[in-house]
């Protein structure tokens, strides 16, 4: 893992050192009378991530006596319970990792802090607008997390297959369109061969953030601001295409529908399935588990209608948030700048093989080398917008009981496009009508 770029941050450090050397300790005492404890929440998983945050916090540890922070681990399956029963119980921790999408509740709720006060102006100007909004709420726009890490989603694809079919390979620059991109599947499509494997098993996210590449939104505000559910026809467009690709193209995998993105792996390395549509992340499973002499790339999602200028799609990135209880908010503050240093971000952004939402970060060489396709992923950054339904208050609620099981009705054929409408559009109103009286 890179450590460069240390060195160069040893004068910020200094220089938070010398600002912090007056603040409070717990309870109010004088910092005289011990260091000041923050507690901090990451969510990391991959052992790589886990070593860098770990590496972090205690690099901070060591040049901060004075503000001494302790490293707990949480879990994605369940952090939202688990961080409500904290902020109810009075026990949150002071910096808490999390993603844009799991903010809204917590920020209408009042359980963290709006951090505009507390940001310093390079990390408020290092970040694009675009990534600053999946994270901005409210009526007077509070910012409720600090946007560090984001996931496009890109086609994995099998290099001696796609060479084989003679199909165009796409670039960031000239993606796939649609119907090139449902073309290509049907070419990649042999015996006993599936051109592509969609795992849904979680089919909300993956249909609502490639819709954006066709012009799908779904998530609207009328007039008066409130949030509702509108279809129009580039929202048709991901569902149809993949429906399409299992039943009369039948070059897509029906029983991949219920599977997870790292199930759909050994069919992938033994050639049953061409490509499968992965988060950025899954490049480090590919890595670590195909077997000798496996050649896979990189590809990009496809794009709208003519495949121009570059593929767009939604992303949730991941957050550094401050509860509103903290008694150390200056504090907390000042670590988590630590940690989103552009070389810091960099070295996070390679622990978790996704991308830096920082411009600085995203410049790093490290990051357009074509190994792995690290460069190719660093293209698709230009093109990613916050999620649909980022800010949208009982988005948890619409995605679990009306989006998912519609949506798995749908791809396995129990339901049509017109059904699928319905549902989400009436069903899914009528669910967020009672979270904005």
């Amino acid at each position: 893992m890179r450590t460069s770029g240390w060195r160069a941050g040893a004068g910020a450090l200094a220089l938070l050192a010398g600002l912090l050397g007056g603040c409070s300790a717990p309870g109010g005492a004088a910092a005289g009378d011990g260091p000041v404890r923050l507690s901090f929440q990451s969510l990391a998983w991959q052992k790589e991530s886990v070593d860098a945050n770990k590496a972090l916090v205690a690099e901070w540890n060591a040049a901060h006596p004075e503000v001494q922070v302790r490293y707990v681990q949480g879990s994605w399956s369940s952090v939202h319970d688990q961080l409500l029963t904290s902020f109810e119980g009075g026990e949150a921790p002071d910096v808490i990792h999390d993603a844009s999408d799991d903010l809204a509740d917590f920020a209408h709720g009042g359980y963290l802090a709006d951090l505009r006060p507390l940001l310093s102006e390079r990390l408020k100007t290092d970040i694009p607008a675009a990534s600053w909004e999946s994270v901005t709420f409210g009526a007077d726009d509070g910012v409720y997390g600090v946007p560090f890490l984001q996931e496009p989603r890109v086609l994995m694809a099998n290099t001696g297959l796609l060479r084989a079919s003679g199909v165009r390979i796409p670039t960031p620059e000239a993606p796939w369109s649609w119907e090139e991109f449902r073309t290509a599947a049907r070419q990649l499509t042999g015996e006993g061969r599936y051109g592509v494997a969609w795992p849904l098993k979680d089919p909300v996210s993956a249909t609502l953030d490639l819709g954006l590449s066709a012009g799908g939104r779904l998530f609207h505000r009328d007039s008066g601001g409130k949030a509702v559910i509108r279809w129009a026809e580039g929202d048709a467009v991901v569902p149809a295409t993949i429906r399409a690709q299992i039943e009369t193209d039948r070059s897509a995998s029906r029983a991949t529908l219920a599977m997870g993105g790292s199930d759909t792996l050994p069919g992938f390395f033994g050639g049953r399935y061409a490509m499968v549509p992965l988060g950025f992340s899954y490049r480090q499973q590919i890595a670590r588990q195909a077997p000798p002499g496996f050649a896979w790339q990189v590809l990009p999602p496809p794009a709208g209608a003519d495949g121009l200028g570059g593929p767009m799609q939604g992303v949730s990135p991941q957050t550094l948030s401050i509860a509103r209880d903290s008694p150390h908010k200056k504090e907390a503050a000042a670590f988590v700048d630590f940690m989103l240093s552009p070389a810091n971000m960099v070295r996070l952004a390679r622990g978790d093989w996704m991308l830096p939402t920082g411009t600085r970060a995203l410049a790093d060489p490290a990051l357009h080398t074509p190994e792995l396709g690290w460069a190719t992923g660093t293209a698709l950054a230009g093109g990613l917008r916050p999620a649909p339904a980022q800010s949208v208050r009982g988005y948890p609620e619409w995605k679990d009981k009306v989006a998912t099981p519609t949506l798995q009705e749908f791809y396995s054929g129990a339901i049509d496009l017109g059904e699928l409408e319905k549902r989400l559009v009436g069903d899914g109103n009528r669910v967020l009508a009672r979270y904005q009286r």
